[in-house]
């Protein structure tokens, strides 16, 4: 990999840029001052440094984030803050993206990455990759409902639902308010709202607790985010 390529993949600035910083001899490969952008070197073994920091080569960034009410599952948007808005200065890439969408109002696991092939995977309609819910609903949630869930529930537009696994954790009378967890096999737009809908009540609040076998960690507050573990990681191979 030429040095310059290196530099422009770890965000040092651009092709362009990162000529500049390399011609003043700010950088240095395996102790020694280059000057040349073309210098080729090995992005695992050779030593890089750009004024005396030592610069570690990865191609691929894994972040989890306990996305807030408020914010937008997208990298850019004309009105609301997005998710990648709460990362740090240090930690931004353009090339970062939530792996699928939290509605503006749903709290909870969101993944963003630069991993294309990761998200396909998570993604894709023919991995039936689980999600996991917890919400609070409007009206009292009945056995019957958790029937209409397994079975694969028909939604508003004649759009017909994969079953999914409903479990009600408690009802208040007083407030009215059934509490549940919800786990989907696929991602339709709106979905658990639409399916608790469907049986005549409404999601008062929502948010994903777990994604595949990764589960939203207890110690991440809301807005907080950090790098994936490598056990994490794992978790959604």
């Amino acid at each position: 990999m030429r040095l310059d390529k290196f530099l422009a993949d770890m965000e040092f600035g651009s092709r362009k840029e990162v000529k500049q910083v390399i011609k003043k001899g700010r950088v240095k490969v395996n102790g020694v001052v280059c000057k040349s952008d073309k210098t080729q070197v090995n992005e695992h073994l050779d030593q890089i440094s750009v004024d005396d920091e030592a610069v570690i080569y990865q191609s691929q960034f894994y972040y989890i984030l306990h996305k807030p009410q408020g914010v937008i599952s997208a990298t850019v948007d004309n009105f609301d803050e997005t998710v990648v808005d709460l990362l740090d200065d240090e930690v931004f890439r353009e090339d970062l993206f939530p792996v699928g969408r939290l509605d503006k109002d749903t709290e909870g696991l969101l993944i963003l990455t630069n991993d294309g092939a990761l998200a396909h995977r998570l993604l894709s309609p023919k991995k039936h990759v689980e999600k996991a819910y917890y919400a609070k609903v409007a009206g009292q949630m009945v056995p019957k409902d958790i029937e209409a869930f397994k079975t694969g529930l028909m939604i508003d537009q004649n759009e017909l639902c994969l079953p999914a696994e409903l479990t009600i954790l408690s009802y208040d009378p007083i407030l009215d308010e059934s509490e549940i967890e919800l786990i989907l096999h696929e991602g339709k737009f709106h979905q658990v709202k639409r399916m608790v809908q469907a049986v005549g009540k409404e999601v008062t609040y929502l948010k994903r607790i777990r994604m595949g076998k990764l589960v939203l960690p207890s110690d991440l507050a809301l807005g907080e985010y950090r790098e994936l573990t490598t056990e994490e990681l794992e978790l959604l191979s």
